[in-house]
């Protein structure tokens, strides 16, 4: 062989490697945009719910004025917690609501049902983007993980990325699997 061959196939390889280093990333970045699209849906539902049950309370103050019972859930606002534990907490808040509704017939009324409907909406959508998170999320775990596209995420300092409900499925904590 001579040297033009050797440089030949030298360019061509080097040819393959980059546009399947490219490819590789592109997929990585195809991912992490909808993981972070996802993200965004549901942050700002999470604020929407978080707005519809302060209001809620308001209404609840005015029907029961001896105990403030969302006082804590009012309260995250001024706290640094994930999405998955502010969804956590104003699911809760939701159950004291329902539960505090059943116990006083003045609650119903128009106005706090068409707020109880468009927080079933926003869980609606929240259920629908928290499934298409953990897709995405899952296969960008699997594309992390297997060669050669691990070698290009660590190149780019990516990592495995949990869930949306907080659980790592790579460690051994078995309370993961636990409600």
């Amino acid at each position: 062989m001579n040297t033009t061959n050797i440089i030949l196939l030298t360019i061509i390889i080097i040819g393959i490697i980059g546009i399947l280093y490219v490819i590789t990333y592109n997929n990585i970045i195809n991912y992490k945009i909808k993981i972070e699209k996802a993200e965004g849906i549901i942050d700002e539902n999470l604020r929407k719910k978080y707005d519809i049950i302060a209001k809620l309370n308001i209404a609840i103050k005015k029907v029961v004025t001896k105990k403030d019972y969302l006082k804590d859930y009012i309260e995250l606002k001024d706290k640094r917690i994930s999405n998955y534990e502010l969804d956590r907490k104003l699911t809760e808040a939701m159950n004291i609501i329902l539960e505090v509704k059943s116990d006083h017939e003045e609650l119903e009324n128009k106005d706090f049902n068409n707020d109880l409907k468009e927080i079933e909406q926003i869980n609606e959508i929240l259920t629908s983007c928290k499934n298409y998170y953990n897709k995405n999320t899952s296969e960008l775990n699997k594309i992390i993980r297997k060669f050669p596209s691990n070698i290009v995420a660590k190149i780019h300092r990516y990592k495995i990325k949990p869930f949306f409900d907080g659980k790592n499925m790579q460690d051994a904590v078995i309370d993961d699997f636990k409600l």
